[in-house]
């Protein structure tokens, strides 16, 4: 396996003088020494995932906005994914490869993609990429990567989601150790993995992933999630009054999300609270029944899944965002919430440990502090005052777009191809 120097992973537009393009037939020459410090390479990227929009998650989204930027830079893009009932909108690639799919056992509405070699072969065989990027380690990522290996190709993974400690909450605590043992082999055999945070980074390492590791950041889109979507409409639809504080809650409704925790600290506030509040549920999942059959309170309101318009009015309807999870590699929904002009609570790490300010744009509890996390809760200060922090949270992340992370993804492509180019 090529040993990738991290240096180049640092380095801005590592590839500006390489005036030539990677394919034979697209070689160019570049004489005037102007243009050769313009001219950049445009990649070939095959791009394997098993989760894509619409399906809502954090994984797929912001995906969607890297691939979009790539594009948008002149790279042309092979999407390998599951097939869809539905198809997204906003990305058409240069090139897809579709495989059969098969739902996650507990996840209903993900799925993942079936091993089909021959089909995952043949599209990056015709496609001719110069790397691939594998999203997620499931059956299809391993099926990528195999090919990619045996193609000789140059490889780059990305690390999204804490599967190793999901288990945990699915009384499948004996799996901890194979999973871990997997994902490190896995990530192992890449040349470079792309992380969303430092927090995933040292997880990383600590459980001895040796590959390079690059933090390859994420962004929000401050049109898209904005206060002015604000809904005096739906507020009242929730039953708020201009006095009622609303705390928000958008995730994926499974045990490892922890939403319990979000709507106990919601209760144990109601019991001596000075100000009328309300709790509302955006998501759905394995642990909706369930939580929706143990709470007889009628401030607590499930939506359901949201997306487009209607999740920006949910998000900017509300006072204040309230993020339970600790199992997350990044959480893009602080940065929403943020963006919609909300203060937030959670835990001080990853998105929220970047972002947040305690006592000026929300409060953070140290990571496995629930009671700390029940305190901020219960300790909620006046709509007017939480109105000021959502002011000052809108200001922090206002210039925090996808520019810069599409720009690091790119960068760490090029060092991965680059680096494999000198060594063989």
């Amino acid at each position: 396996m090529t040993t990738i120097d991290t240096a180049l992973l640092k380095q801005p537009n590592i590839f500006e003088k390489n005036h030539f393009y990677f394919k034979k037939k697209e070689r160019v020459s570049i004489t005037h020494p102007f243009l050769e410090d313009l001219v950049r390479p445009r990649l070939r990227i095959a791009i394997v995932t098993e989760t894509w929009p619409p399906e809502i998650n954090g994984v797929a989204l912001s995906l969607l906005q890297l691939c979009k930027g790539l594009q948008k830079q002149g790279h042309k893009i092979l999407l390998i994914r599951p097939e869809q009932k539905k198809s997204c909108e906003e990305f058409q690639p240069n090139q897809e490869c579709l495989v059969k799919a098969q739902s996650i056992p507990k996840y209903p509405h993900l799925q993942f993609g079936w091993p089909q070699l021959n089909k995952v072969s043949q599209a990056i065989e015709k496609f001719a990429p110069n790397v691939v990027h594998i999203v997620t380690e499931g059956p299809l990522g391993f099926t990528a990567l195999r090919v990619a290996k045996a193609k000789k190709l140059p490889i780059s993974s990305g690390f999204h989601s804490s599967f190793h400690d999901f288990s945990r909450f699915f009384d499948l605590a004996f799996l901890l150790k194979p999973i871990q043992h997997y994902l490190r082999w896995f990530h192992n055999n890449t040349n470079v993995t792309c992380v969303p945070s430092v927090d995933t980074e040292k997880t990383l390492r600590e459980f001895g992933v040796k590959c390079p590791l690059v933090v390859v950041g994420r962004g929000v889109d401050t049109i898209r999630f904005s206060p002015e979507f604000r809904s005096a409409e739906l507020r009242a639809k929730w039953g708020a009054s201009d006095e009622t504080r609303v705390m928000i809650s958008v995730g994926r409704l499974s045990p490892e999300k922890e939403t319990d925790v979000a709507i106990y600290a919601f209760q144990s506030m109601k019991k001596t609270e000075k100000y009328p509040s309300k709790l509302v549920i955006v998501g759905d999942g394995p642990d909706r029944q369930r939580l929706e059959s143990v709470i007889d309170y009628e401030d607590v309101i499930f939506t359901g899944s949201l997306s487009g318009k209607q999740l920006s009015e949910a998000y900017a309807s509300a006072d204040v965002f309230i993020f339970p999870s600790q199992v997350e590699t990044f959480g893009n929904v602080v940065l929403e919430a943020m963006a919609s002009g909300l203060p937030v609570i959670a835990y001080d790490y990853a998105c929220a440990h970047l972002h947040v300010s305690h006592g000026t744009t929300g409060w953070l509890s140290e990571l496995g502090r629930s009671v700390d996390f029940f305190k901020n809760v219960q300790n909620l200060p006046q709509r007017s005052e939480l109105a000021e922090m959502g002011k000052e949270a809108r200001k922090m992340v206002k210039n925090i777009g996808w520019n810069h992370p599409v720009q690091q993804f790119e960068q760490a492509l090029y060092a991965v191809v680059k680096e494999t180019q000198m060594t063989s």
